[in-house]
C-alpha cells in the first residue's frame, strides 16, 4: 500500500514538474512574443507609480494579455525597481519585454505634450502640441504670442503643471541674437536672466529641449557650442580659393546668404555671387545688411528702404562700404555656413527676385537689367490685381 502511495505521489510530482515547466515556457513565450496592441499608445507613468499600476493600465488598454506575466517578467529581468516617470510611446505589437524596457530605460519622454517656444524672424510665439501615437505626428492644441495676446490659453497653464510635459526652444534660421534673448527672458520655466546679448551669429538655429529650472545661461552656452562646432567643421572643409580670411568672415557671409534666400537649393549660388563680387573688388550691395544697420537686429523693418538710407554711410551699408560688414547680421544655419565655404562654381555677380520665391542670376549688367525689368513687370501686375 505504501509503495503504491509513494509511486502515485512521485507520478504526481513529475506531472506537476512538467506542468510547471510548461507554464514557465508558456509564460516566457507570452512575455517575449509580439503583443496584442493594434495601434501605438502613449503611456503616462506618474511619479511614485509602480509596476502593478502600470501593468494593470497596460492590460486595460489592450497592450498586454496578462498583467501578472508582465510583472513576473519585469521581476525576473531585475527591472521592477527601475520604473521611470514620464510619457512613453508604446508601439503597436510591442512585446511585454519591449514595454518593460521602454518604461525602465530612462531618458526624455517620447510622447505626450510639448510646450514649444519658437523664435521666428518676424514673430516669436508659443505652441502647445501633443503627439498622436497612432500617426506619431504632433497635433496643435494652442498657440499664442507672449506679451501680445490678451489671454493665455487655459490648456497652456494645464500642461505646464503635468510632470511629463516637455519644454523646447525652437530657433529659426536667420533670427538675431536680440530676438533670442527677448524670448528666453519670457520663458518662466527657465532660471536666471540674460542681461547681455550674445555676439551676433554665434547661436546655432536648432531645437533645444530643456528641463524646468534650467538656466538661460546654460541654454545660450549650448547654442554657442553647437554653432562653434559647425563653424569649425565648415572652415576645415573650405575650398582653396575662398575669398574669406577667417571663420569670423565665413559667419558674416553665411548670415548674408541666410537673409538673402529662403530657397535651400539657392544658397550655394547666392554664395557664389557675393564671393565673386569680393574677388572682383565689387561692393556687395545687399539690402539685408542695410536693414541691419537701421534696426540693429532689434526690430523688423516693415517698410521699404529709403533712398537716404541707401546713401547713408554706416558700417553695414554695403552699397557704400567695401567688403564685408563688421559683424554677422543674423544667426545662420548649418546649410548657409556650408554654402559660404563651398559656393557653387559660377561667374554670376548679380541676382534679383524672379517672382517664384527664388532669384534670377546674371553674369553681366545688361542681363541683370533685363531680369530687373521682368521683376518690375511682375510687381506691377501684382499691384494692379
Amino acid at each position: 500500500m505504501w509503495r503504491s502511495v509513494a509511486s502515485n505521489a512521485l507520478t504526481l510530482l513529475i506531472v506537476l514538474a512538467f506542468l510547471m515547466a510548461g507554464a514557465v515556457i508558456w509564460g516566457k513565450r507570452q512575455y517575449a512574443e509580439p503583443g496584442p496592441l493594434a495601434e501605438a499608445i502613449c503611456l503616462r507613468v506618474a511619479p511614485g507609480s509602480n509596476m502593478r499600476r502600470v501593468s494593470g493600465e497596460l492590460e486595460e488598454r489592450g497592450a498586454v494579455t496578462n498583467s501578472s506575466i508582465f510583472r513576473v517578467g519585469a521581476e525576473y529581468s531585475e527591472k521592477s525597481d527601475d520604473l521611470k516617470a514620464g510619457a512613453f510611446l508604446v508601439p503597436a505589437s510591442a512585446s511585454m519585454e519591449e514595454i518593460v524596457d521602454i518604461v525602465t530605460r530612462g531618458g526624455a519622454s517620447t510622447c505626450g505634450t510639448e510646450v514649444v517656444y519658437r523664435v521666428g524672424v518676424r514673430q516669436s510665439d508659443v505652441l502647445v502640441r501633443e503627439l498622436d501615437p497612432a500617426t506619431t505626428r504632433f497635433v496643435e492644441r494652442a498657440r499664442f504670442v507672449p506679451g501680445e495676446d490678451a489671454e493665455v490659453p487655459e490648456v497652456f497653464n494645464e500642461v505646464r503643471d503635468q510632470s511629463d510635459t516637455r519644454f523646447r526652444l525652437q530657433m529659426a534660421e536667420g533670427v538675431t541674437s536680440w530676438q533670442v534673448v527677448q524670448l528666453l527672458n519670457q520663458i518662466e520655466e527657465l532660471s536666471g536672466e540674460v542681461t547681455e546679448v550674445p555676439a551676433e551669429g554665434t547661436l546655432s538655429p536648432d531645437s533645444y529641449e530643456f528641463a524646468e529650472g534650467e538656466s538661460r545661461a546654460e541654454l545660450i552656452e549650448e547654442m554657442q557650442s553647437r554653432q562653434s562646432a559647425i563653424l569649425a567643421e565648415a572652415w576645415a572643409n573650405r575650398i582653396d580659393d575662398l575669398p574669406l580670411a577667417s571663420p569670423e568672415e565665413v559667419l558674416i557671409m553665411a548670415s548674408i546668404i541666410e537673409k538673402e534666400t529662403a530657397v535651400p537649393d539657392e544658397r550655394r549660388t547666392v554664395a557664389s555671387v557675393f564671393e565673386n563680387r569680393l574677388k572682383r573688388g565689387m561692393r556687395l550691395q545687399t539690402d539685408p545688411t542695410v536693414i541691419y544697420g537701421i534696426t540693429n537686429g532689434q526690430a523688423v523693418l516693415d517698410r521699404g528702404i529709403r533712398q537716404s538710407e541707401l546713401r547713408g554711410e554706416t558700417p553695414y551699408n554695403t552699397y557704400v562700404i567695401d567688403g564685408l560688414p563688421p559683424t554677422p547680421i543674423a544667426n545662420p544655419g548649418r546649410a548657409s555656413i556650408e554654402a559660404a565655404v563651398n559656393p557653387e562654381p559660377t561667374d554670376y555677380v548679380y541676382f534679383v527676385a524672379d517672382g517664384t520665391g527664388g532669384h534670377a542670376f546674371a553674369t553681366t549688367l545688361d542681363e541683370h537689367n533685363r531680369n530687373v525689368a521682368r521683376w518690375r513687370e511682375i510687381e506691377a501686375g501684382r499691384t494692379n490685381q
